[in-house]
């Protein structure tokens, strides 16, 4: 299985890398640099593409021209969000008009035509999949106050669902987590309940969605997951 990860520098992204592939599959990271010792924890072969998706045209370009010609599964991990997001200090009114714009650029345009791009690679495969990685500040009544940010994660909803209708026909899966507050600190290789440990409950380890996307992964052709909220424990939100 080919599995390509769109964000795959750090982070969740890097887990994703190191986690979800096996062996037999090939799991190929897209980022502006290919870091340090990644490696599969399952005995995946990995492969990366140097593409910076702050530049959205070139990179797709890129993305093109050097993916495999069949693609089973698309993770598309990639977000950033305003300079002040997620504190007492963010207020809509400050942000400026470029860094809105690169935002939409980025969250938006990137995967606007990274799909395009990569849709005919991904429905070569009998088991097309697509996974977007949202957010909950993209729920309704998500107590968030992240104009730009919440609106680019609302978007994927959007695209998701028009995905499934535009390639029924072809059997295409569109997924979308809707992730809470991260622990991106600890990597894998820390050990799952150190890393839950780390903020006493209120974020969610890594190593959680790895294992929500390999489960997702393993589903038979018959099913798939629309969309899952991932919050954690004692998000007050939820």
């Amino acid at each position: 299985m080919n599995i390509m990860i769109i964000g795959a520098s750090k982070g969740l992204g890097r887990a994703l890398v190191e986690g979800v592939g096996s062996a037999g599959d090939t799991v190929i990271g897209v980022s502006r640099q290919r870091p340090q010792d990644v490696q599969s924890l399952n005995g995946a072969a990995i492969a990366w593409i140097e593409a910076d998706m702050s530049h959205p045209v070139q990179a797709v370009n890129t993305l093109a021209a050097a993916a495999p010609s069949t693609i089973d599964v698309l993770i598309y991990n990639l977000g950033i969000w305003e300079a002040q997001a997620f504190s007492d200090a963010y207020n809509f009114l400050n942000d400026s008009d470029d860094s809105l714009q690169q935002l939409v650029e980025v969250n938006i345009t990137a995967t606007l035509l990274a799909l395009k791009r990569l849709m005919p690679n991904v429905l070569r495969s009998n088991k097309a999949q697509v996974i977007l990685t949202g957010s909950t500040s993209a729920l309704r009544q998500s107590g968030r106050p992240e104009v730009a940010f919440g609106a680019s994660k609302f978007a994927l909803s959007g695209m998701a669902d028009a995905l499934r209708e535009g390639f029924r026909a072809q059997g295409l899966k569109v997924s979308v987590l809707q992730l809470g507050y991260l622990n991106t600190e600890d990597a894998l290789s820390v050990p799952v309940a150190e890393a839950a440990a780390r903020d006493d409950g209120h974020t969610v380890p890594v190593h959680d969605v790895v294992s929500v996307v390999r489960t997702m992964l393993a589903l038979s052709d018959a099913s798939f997951i629309r969309e899952l909220v991932l919050p954690a424990r004692y998000d007050e939100r939820f």
